[in-house]
């Protein structure tokens, strides 16, 4: 198995742009983690003879869970799906969740990397994302999770409306002090269904223009250049050796479980299957002894789109020689032709047998991919 990625659904507070499932009554997470651990023995079989290399505590708020919860599913994770002692474990947390000894507690169960998900240090638009930490506890928490571990990922928005390139310059400054193995920096997209798209629609926030936003993610380009980090993934900067396995094996499609509502899995091959978006109906169905998810199975057309689409947003490409041994040569036409545009107007290269998004064309990544997908078999 390539990754284990285990969904914690529970938040202190919603915030405004989040579309994820989670839920606020938090008074019903203390026992959470043995439905987890449940879920695992029923589908652990799901991964038979591919080796465990990452677990990942995502949310929702997983620096909500207890030292001890953590440590029961890292250790029975490790047990039936034969992880090493040196796999990367990552646990998500929020900067009012950290403290010297909750690290402490987490390195003792064997976590030896956090993401700490800050978002911003301008109080602005901390307050419009509706963020439950402030300044001083992002700035703390960052000072504490640096001086326990070695791997540290910070989390950060970019395009926030009402920002300003001033506070973007200040937000990667203070990352740059702290000397973090990891950045991954995301747009700030408006959902539906979220606080963040009534207010859009209400005109009570005003988004920053296309040009602005990309104007935020070219600075932060030049800022990886000049600060030794590597952009492997379109939203994701690691110094040399730090690059995230657990993110690196989901754009390079290895196969991962997924436990908790909401959570996905993928063996790798054709079959994807998710679990309900429902923490009722989940906790109802693990407690029976049965599973509340669908499944799905890929086609040869979605199959090479995703292969488009990852593939393009990494450092690693799409490459030729592997289109040709999975999908053959008729998908190494198609390639070619709809590349061409792309690479006369610069936005794609080939790097040998690599198909690569230059400089350029890397704000446009996904609109390039969507021009070289087969939307029919017969294309």
């Amino acid at each position: 198995m390539a990754g284990l990625y285990i969904h914690f659904p529970f938040c202190k507070q919603a915030c405004h742009y989040c579309n994820f499932h989670f839920s606020t009554q938090i008074a019903k997470a203390d026992s959470f983690h043995l439905l987890l651990l449940k879920e695992l023995e029923m589908r652990y079989h799901f991964m038979d003879h591919s080796p465990l290399e990452s677990i990942y505590f995502g949310g929702g708020s997983p620096s909500l869970l207890s030292v001890s919860a953590i440590a029961s599913i890292i250790s029975r994770a490790k047990e039936l799906l034969k992880g090493s002692d040196s796999i990367e474990i990552t646990v998500e947390l929020n900067p009012d969740d950290v403290s010297p000894s909750y690290l402490q507690g987490l390195v003792e169960a064997g976590v030896n990397r956090v993401s700490l998900g800050i978002q911003s240090f301008e109080e602005k638009e901390l307050k419009l994302m509706n963020r439950i930490h402030n300044h001083k506890q992002a700035r703390d928490a960052l000072d504490i999770c640096t001086s326990v571990f070695d791997n540290v990922s910070v989390d950060l928005i970019y395009g926030i409306p009402g920002s300003q390139m001033e506070g973007w310059e200040k937000n990667l400054k203070i990352v740059s002090e702290a000397s973090v193995s990891h950045l991954a920096a995301y747009a700030l997209t408006v959902e539906p269904k979220t606080v963040l798209a009534h207010q859009v629609a209400k005109e009570e926030v005003l988004l920053l223009s296309e040009e602005a936003v990309a104007d935020q993610y070219e600075y932060l380009l030049n800022f990886s250049e000049i600060e030794g980090y590597v952009n492997y993934e379109f939203s994701n900067f690691g110094k040399p050796n730090f690059f995230s396995i657990n993110n690196s094996n989901y754009w390079r499609r290895k196969p991962y479980l997924g436990l908790g509502p909401g959570a996905h899995s993928y063996d790798g091959s054709l079959e994807r299957n998710w679990n309900l978006s429902n923490n009722v109906k989940y906790s109802k169905a693990i407690k029976s002894s049965t599973l509340a998810n669908s499944s799905e199975t890929l086609t040869t057309k979605d199959l090479f789109n995703e292969a488009i689409m990852t593939g393009l947003r990494t450092q690693w490409g799409v490459d030729r020689n592997e289109i040709l041994k999975k999908f053959g040569e008729h998908y190494i036409i198609h390639l070619e032709t709809q590349a061409l545009e792309h690479l006369r107007n610069n936005n794609l290269f080939w790097d040998g047998d690599a198909l690569l998004v230059s400089r350029k064309g890397k704000f446009l990544t996904d609109g390039i991919a969507a021009d070289l997908f087969i939307l029919h078999l017969g294309a």
